[in-house]
């Protein structure tokens, strides 16, 4: 039989515009997603955050907050979008068109 450790080693990320987080954890086996982020600290750091409203991942896919975390897993927490990404496109295409000498 297999013993398993008593600690697992995770990360917890954050981008904001003006800075990255990148938080190593220890944490028990059988910790979710979102124990793993409040014991971080992510949310005293960024007030702003709320697990209600901020999707998460893990390694880029995203997950449930109840997940359990893995060995190396890499939790990220997204920020809302601002615009719509096909919005973005649109006003970009627009401004590009209305500066002088370009067709």
């Amino acid at each position: 039989m297999v013993a398993r450790p008593e600690r697992i080693a995770v990360q917890v990320v954050y981008a904001t515009p003006a800075e990255q987080v990148s938080l190593p954890l220890q944490v028990r086996p059988g910790t979710s997603v979102r124990e793993a982020i409040e014991i971080s600290g992510l949310l005293d750091r960024f007030p702003d955050v709320d697990l209600a409203v901020n999707r998460v991942g893990i390694h880029g896919r995203l997950c449930a907050l109840e997940d359990a975390v893995r060995e190396g897993d890499r939790i990220e927490v997204y920020r809302p979008l601002r615009v719509d990404p096909k919005e973005a496109r649109r006003l970009r295409a627009t401004a590009r068109a209305a500066q002088p000498g370009r067709r």
